[in-house]
């Protein structure tokens, strides 16, 4: 029995396929915005760069781009036919070729049902690529002579003061490195050499954090030295004072961004999925509406059109019976290769018996 089964008359055809044709020019539009909307992912995710771990975090920007071209191409393709399906004639060019096309698009709508997913599950690798990213990025901080690193100084405060944040999880992530250089470090002072010695790697660390951290909102002047001596700064309680620099730590403010930019993306990419998924069913309600009537013959006539021709579980065994014969045709069964008996039995006469032979007479 057929799966929602519906009756056509030729108008109702014929204004099937014109409105099909105008949404596949609308799905083009739509795979132009896929194609958009990846591409800005991708440019956003670039701009950070020196802040992120090298992974996988462009895999949807890339599959969002590669899912918006190839919509503007099915979509387009798809128009042509809806637009010539008006007409039998027309159609009978297209008949063996919509069935595929239906296939195709069916499995390229699921493409952007699976892109817009991950737009939702990526967040762990984005975390994990942030953390490493900008961890590196804190420890090369100081290295502004060095060739590849000198810039990481300006991308960290820019990073900073764009996103009010400071260091990788907060503002103590700072404690811990050496983020002023030695060449700005007077070594005939004894404060200086004290802390290279206290320290087991020698490195020159300070309970301060790089001026980008300083929130100028505060009314008092920002405190990025010496943080934890309350007696080096007037009317100054380290644990009960709310500290005038960012308290938020940079990977938070980062993810929190390109969370909020996926979730978007995400949900648009959902609606082109289900407007997609739509037009796709109406394809499939015409080329079955227009392969009945070219059986019945009568092109003026109704036809039914339907989703399915047969109940989803005769469907769903008729394609596991097509994929098991396509497996067993590539198989070779050496068992029965072997007990055939057919196999290796000489036969001189080549099948041929009663076949009477003329002596050939002797020469004389």
């Amino acid at each position: 029995m057929a799966v929602l089964k519906v009756k056509f008359t030729k108008t109702k055809r014929d204004k099937l396929a014109q409105i099909l044709w105008i949404l596949n020019w609308v799905s083009v539009v739509s795979g132009i915005i896929l194609f958009s909307l990846g591409l800005f992912l991708k440019i956003e995710i670039k701009k950070r760069n020196e802040v992120m771990a090298k992974g996988d975090i462009n895999s949807v920007p890339n599959m969002l781009i590669s899912v918006g071209v190839i919509a503007c191409i099915i979509n387009f393709l798809g128009g042509k036919i809806c637009y010539d399906c008006s007409d039998a004639n027309k159609f009978s060019r297209w008949k063996l070729v919509m069935l595929p096309y239906i296939v195709c698009t069916f499995c390229f709508t699921f493409c952007i049902l699976v892109g817009a997913l991950m737009c939702y599950t990526m967040r762990n690798e984005l975390e994990e690529s942030l953390y490493l990213g900008l961890r590196d990025a804190i420890k090369f901080y100081k290295d502004t002579d060095i060739p590849g690193r000198c810039f990481l100084k300006k991308t960290v405060d820019l990073l900073q003061i764009e996103f009010r944040c400071c260091g990788n999880n907060g503002f103590r992530d700072w404690f811990g490195i050496q983020w002023v250089s030695r060449r700005y470090l007077n070594m005939a002072s004894k404060e200086v050499l004290d802390r290279l010695k206290s320290n087991v790697d020698g490195k020159f660390l300070v309970d301060g954090v790089p001026f980008s951290c300083c929130n100028p909102s505060s009314p008092r002047p920002c405190i990025q030295y010496q943080l934890t001596n309350n007696s080096a700064h007037y009317n100054y309680d380290f644990l009960t004072e709310e500290l005038n620099i960012w308290m938020k730590g940079c990977r938070e403010a980062l993810l929190d961004y390109y969370t909020s930019i996926m979730r978007s993306i995400g949900i648009a990419a959902l609606l082109i999925w289900l407007f997609e998924l739509s037009v796709l069913i109406g394809v499939r309600y015409l080329q079955t509406a227009m392969k009945n009537v070219l059986l019945l013959g009568d092109l003026e006539g109704e036809s039914d059109g339907w989703l399915l021709e047969n109940s989803f579980v005769e469907t769903a065994k008729y394609n596991i019976n097509i994929i098991k014969n396509l497996g067993k045709a590539n198989q070779i069964s050496t068992v029965s290769s072997m007990n055939d008996p057919n196999i290796d039995v000489q036969n001189t006469d080549c099948g041929k018996t009663n076949v009477t032979t003329k002596s050939i007479p002797a020469a004389r």
